[in-house]
């Protein structure tokens, strides 16, 4: 006998069209944090999301309007899947530490900048 398949949460993401900006939708309007977002629990919900990404669409103020797979943690909403991380939270390294820190300094100066 196969197990039950873990229901996932899902949350519904899209890009603004004016800037492109990542925002997740509410329940009410669209946010810039991943921890607004309205979270369907069960496929019902999931199901209504689906209805909103469909109006989202055609009322053409964003794109790429699509339900990704989340889980609540302690810290707050978290995508499963490392693009959707990177939408939400940003790049995965920072540019203030390690090797790249200690060129980061030389490669920004105006008199590298002028070389080229």
């Amino acid at each position: 006998m196969k197990p039950d398949k873990k229901t996932t949460s899902k949350v519904l993401t899209a890009n603004r069209l004016n800037d492109g900006i990542s925002v997740w939708f509410t329940g009410i309007d669209w946010s810039v944090n991943i921890n607004d977002a309205l979270v369907a629990a069960d496929a019902e919900a999931g199901s209504a999301l689906e209805a909103v990404a469909d109006k989202a669409t055609a009322v053409a103020q964003h794109c790429d309007v699509v339900l990704i797979d989340v889980e609540q943690t302690a810290n707050g909403v978290q995508p499963l899947k490392l693009r959707e991380r990177i939408r939400a939270f940003g790049p995965t390294i920072t540019y203030d530490t390690g090797s790249f820190a200690a060129n980061y300094e030389t490669r920004s100066t105006a008199a590298n900048v002028e070389a080229f």
